[in-house]
C-alpha cells in the first residue's frame, strides 16, 4: 500500500466531486409546513370517522373495526341511543391509538356501514402517547383532504 492509498486522498476527491454534481442541481426539499406534499390518489393516511347528514356518526358500534385492528388500536364501548324508540346501538366510547396505528385500512375494509375511511391526512402530532389516543368527536373532524385544515386539541 502506498501513501497515496494510505492518506485516502482519492476517496476523498471522489467525495468532493459527487458534493459538486449535486450542489448546483435543484433543490427537492419541500418547506413544511408552508409547501405540502400532494399524495397519489390511493394514499392511506390516518383513519378518520364519517358524520351523517345529521352531523353525528354513522357508526354503529359492531366493533368489527375493532377485532380486524392488527395492533389493536381501535377501543370502542357501545350504548343505546336514548333518543330512538327501537333498539339502536351508537359508540358511547370510540378511540384510535395513532401511536398504535399501522394505517393498514383494515378497518374501512370491515365496515359496514362506511362510517370509518382512511384520510389524506398525516399531520397526526402530540407531545405525549396519551396526546396520539383520538377521541370520537377528534376522528370526526378529520379531513378527508390533506389540504384541508386540521383541527387539534379538541
Amino acid at each position: 500500500m502506498n501513501l497515496w492509498q494510505r492518506l485516502y486522498l482519492p476517496e476523498i476527491i471522489r467525495g468532493l466531486m459527487l458534493t459538486m454534481k449535486f450542489l448546483f442541481r435543484k433543490k427537492s426539499t419541500l418547506e413544511y409546513p408552508e409547501q405540502k406534499h400532494s399524495f397519489p390518489v390511493g394514499y392511506r393516511g390516518v383513519p378518520r370517522l364519517i358524520a351523517d347528514k345529521t352531523g353525528g356518526e354513522r357508526c354503529v358500534a359492531c366493533k368489527l373495526c375493532e377485532v380486524v385492528c392488527p395492533p389493536t388500536a381501535i377501543y370502542i364501548e357501545a350504548e343505546e341511543h336514548p333518543e330512538v324508540s327501537f333498539k339502536e346501538r351508537r359508540p358511547k366510547v370510540f378511540q384510535i391509538d395513532f401511536g398504535r396505528c399501522i394505517n393498514c385500512g383494515f378497518c374501512e375494509e370491515a365496515c359496514p356501514v362506511e362510517a370509518i375511511e382512511m384520510s389524506q391526512s398525516v399531520e397526526i402530532v402530540g407531545t405525549s402517547r396519551e396526546e396520539l389516543v383520538y377521541q370520537k368527536d377528534q376522528l370526526l373532524a378529520i379531513p378527508a383532504d390533506s389540504r384541508k385544515p386540521h383541527l387539534r386539541g379538541l
